[in-house]
């Protein structure tokens, strides 16, 4: 161990520092794994309740519709909470609200009230929105140099609920005759309060006036052109992840391929969504942001260039697994990119605007990969996507030539 190394580790301010920041990490690692596992149950069961309690067929997907939209609209709110009071509160909030989910679909089920269903959806929403800002708390209590791992710890999680979810539903759904998921919905309660158990030891540094003030307009922060090429690239990769792994299961499907083929396929994209987590932090450190972005969009386009190739198993799996990776790679790096924007005092209120943009668009995504395959085939789905991938690549180009310039001026 070198000198200076040796000097730090016997710093006893410094070994309580990191014990605390490996605690938060810890805590946020496991919130991830529950919380992530109360959304698998939502996107497992929504659509199959609706279609059970709904008065017309057409209305059987609106409570994940819901979901989704409830997402978009309250990680502002989620965000402000943050800014006001504290991420902690801002968490204990969020995960309040998954508790209620859980208990208004039971109700719902047992009532079958379609509509308390899709109320419930909207607690659902606002869960995942507090949920999404897990990554940047662990960015929070950590050095500068080690942030980006810290974030991808956190989003490693969902390797866990990949696994954890799908349990949860298989075991807990038919334990109360004739209700289909009722147990499960309250399984799900139950885990997001053991969620905000874990939250409660999460020890974040307290908001400051300057924090509450918020830092400088927006309108200057959204002129920033690496902010621009952020925002564009989150919503690109979270964009067309969605967009092509909504249609998914279904084309497949309409190929004449078997249910088990589809659930294995996701299951294996789920997978390489969260796996890459474990190392992109270090890959982000050693490379840079922008370019593990780029790496991101290349996967993304190379899985719609397998899905054309052929209609058979093999190429809807190596498609789904590439596509996980890609967004993986092209999410994370994104939100480095956003931290790189914003001053100290502006963080939440950046970072909330940034969810708000990504999941916004990709609540368009998912109302429109349905239409678009039963209208013009699963071809078109993946011939459009190249569009929006153009875009993402040239909004990093242009920015890396600013930077450059403004270097050599």
């Amino acid at each position: 161990m070198p000198q200076t190394e040796a000097i730090s580790a016997a710093d006893p301010a410094l070994v309580a520092s990191r014990r605390r920041e490996l605690g938060n990490v810890t805590r946020l690692v496991a919130a991830q794994a529950l919380a992530g596992a109360n959304a698998v149950v939502v996107y497992a069961t929504g659509a199959i309740v609706g279609n059970t309690l709904a008065p017309s067929p057409a209305l059987a997907t609106l409570p994940i519709s819901i979901f989704v939209v409830g997402m978009a609209v309250c990680t502002l709110p989620a965000g402000t909470i943050a800014r006001l009071y504290g991420r902690r509160t801002a968490f204990l909030a969020g995960t309040g609200c998954g508790v209620l989910v859980g208990l208004l679909s039971w109700l719902a089920i047992l009532l079958g009230s379609f509509w308390l269903f899709c109320a419930a959806m909207v607690f659902g929403g606002a869960y995942a929105a507090v949920v999404l800002s897990f990554r940047f708390a662990a960015a929070d209590c950590t050095s500068p140099e080690r942030r980006p791992r810290a974030m991808s710890a956190v989003m490693a999680g969902g390797v866990v609920a990949g696994v954890f979810g799908p349990q949860l539903v298989t075991h807990t759904m038919n334990l109360w005759p004739p209700y289909l998921f009722a147990a499960t919905y309250l399984a799900q309660a139950a885990v997001a309060a053991l969620s905000a158990l874990v939250l409660l030891g999460v020890r974040l540094p307290k908001p400051t006036a300057a924090d509450v003030a918020g830092g400088r307009p927006v309108s200057l922060i959204l002129r920033q052109p690496r902010f621009i090429t952020a925002v564009i690239c989150g919503v690109v990769s979270y964009l067309l992840m969605n967009f092509v792994m909504t249609a998914a299961p279904l084309a497949m499907r309409l190929c004449g391929l078997s249910q088990e083929s589809a659930n294995l396929g996701l299951q294996w994209h789920v997978i390489a969504m969260y796996g890459p987590s474990f190392f992109t932090g270090r890959l982000i450190t050693r490379f840079g942001a922008s370019r593990l972005v780029a790496a991101g969009l290349a996967l993304i386009a190379a899985s719609s260039v397998v899905g054309l190739m052929g209609l058979d198993v093999a190429h809807f799996w190596v498609g789904l697994i590439l596509l996980g990776v890609g967004w993986n790679f092209g999410f994370l790096g994104a939100s480095a990119l956003v931290m790189e924007c914003h001053r100290p005092e502006e963080k939440t209120r950046v970072q909330s605007l940034n969810d708000f943009i990504v999941f916004g668009t990709m609540a368009f995504g998912s109302f429109a990969s349905g239409g678009l395959l039963t209208s013009h085939g699963w071809d078109s789905v993946l011939w459009i996507s190249f569009l929006p991938l153009a875009l993402a690549t040239a909004a990093l180009i242009v920015t890396a030539m600013h930077r450059r310039d403004g270097q050599a001026a």
